[in-house]
């Protein structure tokens, strides 16, 4: 298949391909992400509850019941990874997903239209990213939900807890994608396919939906993944500081507390949480690497 016959998206898979860095983090995180949704059927395969406690059997070496070995409690090491993965997912993916959408449609209006529009927006998307990051989420996940008029049986509950960080880092986290839409605006509005849409009587809203977010996409899904990374960053951090996902729930951050007093003990409870933190925010930034150069028509080898 020559250059000119191929279909864009097979030119770019062709390319993304070719970085082996991204594929590699494309495929370890596909097998992260499939594991840690099977969880729950891992988990019942195997014949382990990794909520369930056993003071008799803790801090053991892995063995054939217990593949990496149990915690303080006696839990299932491996299985916590799993459902510790799922929640550091779910808030990366979720959180930059909303901060994706929020920041576009912030971006697109503030380029299209802009004026004092623009100017109000950013000035308000500036005044955001002044703000101290870790210091503004640590005051934001320790107001108390009940204070503000959450029912208490809602506010302490798992999933609340889980939602509450999403929203947390998706409020915290739109600049840059509201920054870099703009960018993106201000020159596709300019173009000649904006301007043919706009003399045909086009609405504002269909040019902005239908012409100019569709070629701002690259970019913007560039800059998703490489914030899914900072995302899960942030997550683990809060967890880690009490301020997360709060126990029996697992996640890699409070994985981390729990094994923070036993280091000399049981060096390896706080290994395999740190490790998996790692290696997965470095498979985002390669795979958002992998598709910078991949989306980016320039970097194609005749």
């Amino acid at each position: 298949m020559t250059v000119a016959a191929a279909s864009p998206r097979w030119l770019v898979w062709n390319r993304l391909v070719r970085h082996r860095l991204a594929l590699a983090s494309l495929l370890f995180l596909l097998v992260l992400l499939i594991l840690s949704l099977a969880a729950p059927l891992i988990a019942q395969w195997r014949g382990v509850d990794p909520s369930a406690t056993d003071l008799f059997r803790r801090l053991e070496g892995p063995s054939g019941e217990h593949w990496l070995g149990t915690d303080d409690l006696g839990r299932d090491l491996f299985q916590r990874l799993l459902d510790g993965g799922r929640v550091s997912l779910l808030v990366g993916f979720t959180g930059a997903v909303l901060s994706a959408v929020l920041g576009a449609l912030i971006g697109v209006t503030s380029g299209y239209f802009g004026g004092r529009l623009d100017s109000f927006l950013m000035r308000f998307t500036d005044g955001v990213i002044s703000l101290p990051l870790l210091p503004l989420l640590i005051v934001l996940a320790a107001i108390d939900p009940q204070k503000i008029g959450v029912p208490a049986a809602i506010a302490q509950s798992e999933t609340f807890s889980l939602y509450r960080i999403v929203a947390i880092v998706a409020l915290t986290g739109w600049t840059t994608a509201a920054r870099l839409v703009r960018a993106e605006t201000l020159s596709l509005k300019t173009r000649d396919f904006a301007r043919a849409a706009q003399a045909l009587g086009a609405k504002p809203a269909r040019i902005m939906f239908r012409h100019i977010l569709p070629n701002a996409a690259g970019s913007l899904i560039v800059a998703t993944t490489l914030s899914i990374g900072t995302l899960i960053l942030l997550e683990s951090t809060l967890s880690f500081l009490g301020l997360g996902t709060q126990p029996p729930a697992a996640s890699w951050g409070n994985m981390l507390t729990g094994a923070q007093e036993l280091l000399q003990q049981a060096p390896v409870l706080a290994l395999w949480p740190g490790l998996m933190i790692f290696v997965t925010v470095i498979a985002f930034n390669f795979l958002g690497d992998g598709l910078q150069d991949a989306l980016d028509p320039r970097s194609e080898r005749r």
